[in-house]
């Protein structure tokens, strides 16, 4: 949560991440084994299969997909609810501020991971598409994967849950 406005959300995800999300959840092991197609997971998180508790909550939320890439529509109700309910997450915050900074550098996001944990891994990557990674270790509330490439005049990143981290093969 990095600001509030009452609009809709978008949030995307690709559908093995949405499987992981189930697994994780506990749910069927045919989610978790891949086995659950584009068709079945948006039945799966059709409106009427959405728990009544949820859409009493945050509103009506809307679901679509194409390519195995899904946009869940959260709306401005459920904005307004993670606004009032939820504590900002001040890692995130100070990341996407120093990204964002003209002139930012590997061994100022490195300094930051430290000011919130002496118990960190950071690993040179040679995929071509990420320089390096770095991840709290022993943070049960944040087990991402923060992959990071430098592209001369900024700094871009992407987090990954353990098990996308592993499904792309890095």
């Amino acid at each position: 949560k990095l600001g509030y406005r009452k609009e809709i959300v978008r949030l995307y995800y690709p559908l093995s991440t949405l499987r992981h999300f189930f697994e994780c959840a506990g749910d069927d092991n045919k989610i978790a084994a891949g086995v659950i197609s584009e068709q079945q997971m948006l039945e799966i998180l059709a409106p009427d299969n959405l728990p009544k508790q949820l859409t009493d909550t945050i509103g009506e939320i809307k679901v679509t997909a194409k390519n195995e890439r899904f946009c869940i529509e959260i709306p401005p109700e459920g904005s307004e609810y993670v606004h009032e309910n939820t504590a900002d997450n001040e890692f995130i915050r100070e990341l996407i501020t120093l990204v964002g900074t003209h002139g930012c550098t590997m061994e100022q996001i490195t300094e930051l991971f430290y000011k919130y944990s002496d118990d960190i891994e950071k690993k040179e990557m040679q995929n071509g598409e990420f320089d390096c990674y770095i991840r709290f270790l022993n943070e049960p509330d944040d087990t991402y994967y923060y992959c990071f490439h430098d592209e001369g005049c900024h700094i871009i990143y992407h987090r990954f849950l353990p098990q996308d981290y592993a499904d792309f093969g890095f």
